[in-house]
């Protein structure tokens, strides 16, 4: 499949069939199951929009000490494996000499928002994240690798991949908007996000 290339991010329409986004559906329900969403705050102290957990190694974590990672959800476990089917996704993209550590996901409900910004607590920016939408559009805002200036933006669907390698590592990205009911993969709408990391 021959990636879109916007500003150096490539995004891989319609990638993942509807049976695989049910199946990893049920896999994002099991890990929710262990450990659930949560809201975390910014280090200012306001809570974000978006609702979060993780798998693997490694979850993403935020509040008034700042962005970072940890080995266990808030509530003192461990984050669950990261399942087999989205870890085919990183491999299908072309990464292969190494694995995910961390799968963010983040789930938006129709008012919650993504405001531009660097993935940026990694240790090593030479490997990609990777990120798969499920469930209702987004409206994904592209940026430039300092603040400011002109701006591209597309829909991402359901099923669609994007990778945020090379110069578009440390690319300014957000989410405007989701067009609530766009999709039917989620009972109650929404979308889903993950995003694959790999962290040291």
């Amino acid at each position: 499949m021959t990636p879109l290339k916007l500003r150096g991010f490539e995004i891989y329409k319609d990638m993942i069939p509807k049976s695989d986004q049910e199946r990893i559906l049920n896999d994002l329900c099991s890990i929710i199951e262990k450990a659930p969403l949560f809201t975390p705050q910014t280090p200012f102290g306001k809570p974000m929009s978006v609702r979060m957990t993780s798998a693997g190694k490694y979850g993403w974590y935020s509040d008034r000490s700042g962005y970072r990672y940890r080995t266990t959800h808030p509530n003192g476990t461990s984050w669950p494996p990261i399942p087999d089917k989205i870890l085919d996704i990183w491999r299908a993209v072309g990464v292969k000499d190494r694995l995910p550590q961390c799968c963010l996901i983040n789930f938006y409900d129709d008012a919650a928002r993504m405001g531009m910004h660097q993935d940026k607590d990694e240790a090593d920016f030479n490997w990609p994240v990777v990120s798969v939408s499920l469930g209702d559009d987004a409206l994904f805002r592209i940026g430039n690798q300092t603040r400011g200036g002109k701006t591209k933006s597309l829909w991402l669907q359901s099923g669609d991949v994007v990778v945020m390698g090379g110069d578009a590592r440390l690319t300014y990205h957000g989410v405007d908007r989701i067009k609530s009911g766009s999709s039917q993969l989620l009972r109650k709408g929404g979308r889903l996000n993950l995003t694959l990391r790999i962290v040291d």
